[in-house]
């Protein structure tokens, strides 16, 4: 296992008829119909300094799950200019792609995700997956040279998401009465953030095929840099689908599974899915923010009491189980909650 024969884009652009792995037989209601999500926008750059502002996000972690970030310190032309690179590379004919194929076993690079059963679902999307902070765990024979303006944008793409990162974790920590390190130090120093460019091709069959699978990330929080003008990307909520509006100078982040752990069920890890488009290709850039592997991740104690005990066992190395349950269409933190 570990690899298919040809990537998503390579079938899109022979027509051929969808594989059956792609394909949910029974239907899924791949709806794109559905309701847009009324998600909350904050402005980044307030929640220092107003009280307001940090009560309306951890409103809106705790509701939805996620929020659309303004006033973040970007652009929206250097924003565009990021989408631009992420269209160029995987406009790049086959073989400069496959400079950069993703090893079998390994995550990074580009190509497919990685197939671990022939039950396996398959989702409709071709990935570029960067390791790409800190600066010393990039590993640059992945990073393209094509487009020529890649790298540098890169660099300081990932400083800019280290920057917000920080910014709004201290905010979540602050929303809940805590000292504002509190998930940055469980996190620990060796915290890392990758990258993921997905490319949605048309797909001729959006009532059968995902191009991403329901799941919730394995992340302490995602920051995803949304298509300018195609929508996808949706949320369960209660039990039923919403779509997520396209602002096109916001980062909508959402709380991962590790930061729900952490803050003992406060927040939650919403899942999430994809849907397909017929008559035009799609592409994002989320940025995971993933805790140091080495660190035990548990509920805050200032968050434990009698009335609320803990709802979370404490884990480590969550993302290296998180990838085992997602391919098999399963929630990981179905080990890590305490069952009554």
């Amino acid at each position: 296992m570990g690899y298919l024969s040809k990537t998503v884009q390579e079938l899109a652009f022979r027509g051929e008829e969808v594989p059956e792995n792609y394909i949910y037989k029974d239907g899924y209601s791949g709806d794109t119909n559905a309701p847009v999500m009324e998600i909350p926008v904050i402005d980044i750059g307030l929640l220092g300094t107003s009280a307001e502002e940090l009560e309306r996000l951890k409103s809106a972690l705790s509701t939805w799950g996620c929020f659309q970030g303004v006033n973040h310190g970007m652009t929206l032309e250097y924003l565009n200019q990021v989408r631009e690179i992420a269209k160029q590379f995987f406009q790049l004919p086959l073989e400069e792609k496959q400079k950069y194929v993703r090893e079998e076993n390994d995550i990074e690079g580009y190509g497919n995700d990685m197939v671990l059963s022939e039950q396996q679902k398959l989702d409709w999307t071709d990935r570029l997956y960067l390791s790409i902070y800190p600066e010393d765990q990039r590993r640059l024979k992945f990073w393209p040279e094509n487009p020529e303006a890649f790298r540098s944008i890169m660099y300081e793409y990932s400083l800019k998401m280290q920057s917000v990162s920080e910014v709004v974790l201290k905010a979540m920590a602050r929303s809940l009465g805590l000292g504002e390190n509190c998930f940055l130090e469980q996190y620990g120093e060796g915290s890392k953030l990758h990258a993921r460019f997905n490319f949605y091709p048309i797909c001729p069959r959006p009532d059968l095929v995902l191009g991403v699978k329901p799941h919730a990330d394995g992340t302490a929080i995602t920051l995803l840099l949304q298509d300018e003008s195609v929508e996808g990307l949706q949320f369960m909520k209660a039990n039923q689908w919403f779509k997520a509006p396209i602002i096109p100078e916001a980062v909508l982040i959402n709380v991962g599974d590790q930061a729900e752990i952490s803050s003992n069920g406060a927040f939650k890890s919403p899942v999430h899915r994809v849907v397909t488009n017929s008559e035009r290709e799609r592409i994002s850039l989320a940025v995971f923010y993933i805790p140091d592997l080495d660190k035990e991740i548990g509920p805050f104690e200032g968050l434990i009491d009698e009335s609320r005990p803990s709802l979370y066992r404490t884990v480590k190395n969550y993302v290296d189980i998180y990838f085992q349950y997602y391919q098999q269409g399963r929630r990981p933190m179905e080990a890590a909650k305490i069952q009554d």
